[in-house]
């Protein structure tokens, strides 16, 4: 499990943050999906805090952090971030956004070339018309979603665990227990969905965000990711200049977290290269 700690930021509002890692370099920046909070990178974090700063946060109305009032697209998304990195004073950073963290990462790299050295984007819903699990379209669906989230939220809970990680294995139970006792409250779950509803809305127009972006960029996808198709990834890859691209052999979902090492090897590899250094 990760130490965390409760920051008050400039707007009052409470949010849940790990920072660990020193040494020189770019800090990097952790961004989570759903229902997961921010200690799915429990086991990633440390170590890629070997030899750099590493940031991983709630976001604000999920997990431990306080919701905070308006929308909820992945602009808006991308639009905390930056507060988030203000209150840290942190001008630079790397970031790395899986899920529905993958979303906000790509729109600030694009919004704000001057504060993103690179991004890193990871199974994630990144284009509106490619095929999904059904499960997802099932969720993506306005009225499913709300009755889902709000009204059956073990449901959704325990389907994701069982779809995000390999047949057989299963999240520490003290994560597990985090989780579940984030995602349960009837806050976070009315949020969830507004935020569903944010990302549908504006899913159409997010490769216009895709082609803007300059920074490097890394794709990294699971190879047996069942939510979102490889397919996702090779057409993000074609969007995004300057990215490439990287499967990770039996990734799933949360592969972050269950294959930690070879995720955190293909991450360091990226932020250390020659090449990007040049680009930088």
């Amino acid at each position: 499990m990760l130490e965390t700690s409760v920051a008050r930021l400039s707007n009052g509002y409470g949010l849940r943050y790990s920072r660990l890692g020193e040494g020189g370099g770019t800090p990097l920046v952790l961004l989570h999906g759903y229902p997961e909070n921010l200690q799915i990178y429990s086991r990633l974090a440390p170590l890629l805090a070997r030899d750099r700063e590493v940031l991983a946060f709630d976001w604000p109305g999920l997990g431990g952090s306080d919701t905070w009032g308006s929308g909820a697209s992945p602009v808006q998304m991308a639009e905390r971030l930056l507060l988030v990195l203000d209150h840290f004073v942190l001008d630079s950073v790397n970031l790395f956004g899986m899920d529905m963290g993958g979303q906000p990462a790509l729109v600030a790299a694009s919004r704000c070339p001057d504060r993103i050295a690179s991004v890193i984007v990871s199974n994630s819903l990144v284009l509106w018309d490619e095929e999904t699990s059904w499960e997802i379209r099932l969720l993506r669906q306005r009225g499913w979603n709300r009755l889902l989230i709000e009204k059956f939220p073990r449901l959704v809970f325990y389907r994701a665990r069982r779809s995000f990680l390999a047949r057989g294995t299963r999240l520490s139970p003290e994560i597990e227990a985090d989780f579940w006792e984030h995602f349960r409250r009837r806050d976070v779950r009315l949020f969830l969905s507004r935020m569903c509803a944010g990302y549908q809305g504006l899913l159409p127009r997010l490769p216009a965000y895709y082609e803007k972006i300059r920074c490097p960029a890394l794709i990294l996808w699971g190879q047996r990711e069942r939510h979102f198709p490889l397919a996702h990834a090779e057409r993000l890859r074609k969007l995004v200049p300057s990215s490439e691209l990287v499967v990770v052999s039996g990734g799933e979902h949360w592969m972050a977290w269950q294959s930690a090492a070879v995720v955190a090897e293909s991450v360091r590899r990226f932020l250390d290269s020659p090449v990007r250094a040049e680009r930088t």
